[in-house]
């Protein structure tokens, strides 16, 4: 008998976790309450490592995206919901992807986790399809669970005070949140997920972004409106760490580092991740017309100091969640729509993020109102900012290029700083409009045979020629278009995106600042090195719950004087002090290395099964790696010379700039194959890219399953050597 509520009993967390996990059957309509196995919560942890299993063991080979039994999950961390501490608002949410066919995740802040572990449970599975749309509600203040009726809001963001007001009952509309998408979540494949919850400072619904790998298109196709949690219980202290004091003492110790360096560093309390424009301008690091140039004296009119002065409140508390002085999300109250179907509407915009900017002057826009329109559509319609940006990005240069025509694009101006184009091209994907929406909804991947297929055409090239050609410049690995950084001059960057499990995703291995701003891995091995810490370090925050950028993004007074500065090592130990006052232990680093190094080797293994992981599927497009085409070569002419003769080493006299051309990119990617052949290694790899046995064994991934991943991923790779 389908089950459409049910009341259960509310376990408090304890030491950092509640032990339940919430199961939904969206086509049966069935809730359940299961126990977290010991097993799980000591091997996988918490937040992606509890994604990465529940995902791992409820799908196989053959799921896809909109298979019924695709996992989407949900999880925190032990530490998720801890007031005491900076960062703790943080949650992820994984499954099969559409745009990469394997696991991938995203991770997003806000209150919405935080609300549910309060309610009794560490994780949620979702699984089946709904045959008509239904929200579900977690009501912790009644204990129950229930699947009602769909509400009347075809977006995101309109509507979502009216409907926290009505979910709100005799509480506070602050203690009610929400996970929702848009209609551009139904028609693309990069829809993301807003985690909304009501800022009662502001007096209105503020949005964070569950963004990348089409978690939003998943849900939409469960005809999963959404899920919404209410609970009234007090939060502070909610945790229950071993000891309270402690996590107190190591909390105010942080905030205070926050304090001190944020606003003459970063000031990311004041701009927001806005802050990193300036920073990514004058290092030639901001992308511009798809990732060819890296800076533009455009951007002036875009810094992090105009949101400052002109767009984003301060004095306002504007931490996403409770005990975080960070307070870097932003937002403008007051914004007067210039596009679309709101047009003329003021609407609040939060952010836009760095990653939402750049991806605007990725398409040559230098215009605020341009970007607030679109970051606010974005969210509105529960697009991945940077997926709909790079897709859009890869159209105009294959237009630019001549390889697709006027009628392709059906006589849309698509050059670069259009945005009036670039707009009416993204409310024509979200409102699933056939031809070239559609195609540009489907991401980078998709698009570059349908540019191709064109292109024979129009051209009358060979199309394995055509396809080399948009390989080069088509930013997507993996199937994940890449974030907002011109990697072109960084070694170790190319590596972070490259070798990261999920796609060109900097949040496994963001090097780009202490690789070519700070110079802090000057040889081949710090790369090397840097390229195995890091990521496990920053998956680490993944499974705990945590935010990583004050960790990252406020480096301690008292890191410079530490064998590595870039690890900022004084605040890892305020991470450890973390773990062991609120569990009781006596972890250390290597063990927190530990546990989320088994975590990403899961999340390896799984591309392995979905036919993914080796080597061929690290590759990056040679724009990650250097200049395609003469123009961007030129643009940077004195560096790449300067290039080629001191730190390549090449004979560079008389060589024309077409060869110099050529020079530059055949060293660049001998340079990315030894760089894979170091990190393979270093992560006990083989030279395929596939785990060997004994790191299976040191890690305690010994199950039969894992081992058969393996074997078949070396049967897979023996037999394309045949």
């Amino acid at each position: 008998m389908a089950t459409s509520k049910v009341k259960y009993e509310k376990n408090a967390p304890k030491r950092g976790y509640t032990d339940r996990i919430l199961e939904i059957d969206l086509e049966k309509k069935e809730i359940k309450v299961t126990q977290a196995t010991d097993e799980l919560r000591s091997l996988f942890v918490g937040g992606r490592g509890y994604c990465l299993k529940m995902v791992y063991d409820g799908t196989n080979a053959d799921t896809r995206y909109d298979s019924p039994e695709n996992v989407l999950a949900i999880a925190g961390g032990p530490f998720c919901g801890e007031t005491a501490f900076a960062g703790t608002g943080k949650f992820i949410v994984g499954s099969i992807s559409p745009l990469t066919n394997s696991f991938c995740d995203s991770n997003v802040g806000g209150r919405f986790f935080p609300l549910v572990k309060l309610s009794g449970f560490d994780a949620i599975k979702v699984t089946g399809k709904s045959d008509a749309d239904v929200m579900v509600v977690i009501d912790g203040d009644t204990s129950e669970v229930s699947f009602v009726a769909a509400p009347d809001m075809k977006n995101s963001l309109t509507g979502a005070e009216e409907m926290t007001e009505a979910w709100k009952g005799d509480g506070s509309a602050g203690n009610v949140s929400f996970l929702c998408t848009g209609e551009g979540a139904l028609h693309s494949y990069y829809g993301c997920i807003n985690s909304i919850y009501y800022d009662v400072k502001r007096k209105r619904c503020r949005s964070k972004q569950a963004g990348r790998g089409g978690m939003g298109t998943i849900m939409r196709d469960k005809k999963l409106w959404g899920i919404l949690v209410r609970c009234n219980a007090k939060m502070g202290g909610s945790n229950a760490p071993a000891d309270l004091s402690r996590v107190r003492a190591v909390g105010k110790e942080l905030q205070g580092v926050i304090r001190e360096i944020d606003p003459q560093a970063m000031r990311l309390g004041h701009q927001g991740t806005t802050s990193l424009m300036d920073m990514m301008n004058k290092f030639f690091l901001l992308p511009v017309n798809n990732y060819q140039y890296g800076a533009s004296d455009k951007e002036k009119n875009v810094s992090g100091f105009i949101f400052e002065k002109n767009y984003f409140k301060q004095n306002v508390p504007d931490g996403c969640f409770f005990g975080c002085n960070l307070g870097c999300t932003k937002g403008c109250d007051d914004h007067v729509l210039k596009t679309g179907p709101a047009k003329g509407r003021m609407v609040a915009v939060d952010g836009p993020e760095y990653e939402t900017a750049a991806s605007a002057t990725n398409l040559g826009i230098f215009d605020v109102g341009d970007i607030m329109d679109f970051s606010w559509y974005c969210d509105e319609y529960g697009f991945d900012t940077i997926s709909v940006g790079v897709a859009m990005a890869f159209v105009y240069e294959a237009y630019e290029r001549g390889l697709i025509n006027a009628q392709d694009v059906e006589n849309r101006a698509l050059n670069w700083g259009n945005a009036e184009a670039a707009m009416e091209l993204m409310h024509d994907i979200a409102a699933g409009k056939s031809g070239l929406p559609a195609e540009v909804g489907r991401g980078v991947r998709r698009l570059k045979s349908w540019v191709a297929d064109r292109a024979v055409v129009n051209t009358g090239r060979k199309r394995e020629d055509i396809m080399a050609e948009v390989n080069e410049f088509g930013m997507e690995c993996k199937g994940l278009e890449f974030s907002m950084y011109i990697t072109k001059e960084s070694l170790a960057q190319q590596g972070g995106y490259g070798f990261a499990n999920k796609g060109a995703q900097h949040d496994e291995a963001w090097l780009i600042a202490i690789d070519q701003i700070h110079k802090e891995l000057p040889t081949f091995e710090k790369k090397a090195a840097a390229l195995k810490w890091f990521p496990l370090f920053r998956t680490w925050f993944n499974i705990a719950g945590l935010c990583k950028l004050p960790w990252i993004d406020v480096r301690h007074p008292e890191a410079k004087n530490t064998e590595w500065p870039a690890q900022n090592m004084p605040t890892v130990n305020y991470y450890v002090e973390l773990v062991n006052a609120t569990f009781g232990s006596e972890k250390t680093l290597d063990d927190l290395l530990l546990d989320s190094e088994r975590s990403y080797t899961l999340h390896k293994l799984i591309n392995l099964r979905q036919g993914y992981g080796v080597r061929e599927h690290d590759v990056i497009p040679m724009r990650a790696m250097g200049p395609v085409y003469l123009n961007e070569y030129l643009s940077r002419k004195e560096y790449y010379d300067e290039y080629l003769a001191g730190t390549a080493g090449l004979d560079i006299a008389g060589k024309s700039d077409e060869e110099k051309l050529v020079l530059i990119q055949n060293y660049r990617r001998e340079q990315y194959k030894k760089l894979a052949d170091v990190v393979y290694e270093e992560k006990g790899y083989d030279p395929n890219g596939i785990p060997l046995d004994e790191t299976l064994e040191r890690l305690g991934l010994t199950e039969p399953g894992y081992k058969a991943i393996v074997r078949a991923a070396r049967e897979r790779f023996l037999a394309a050597c045949v």
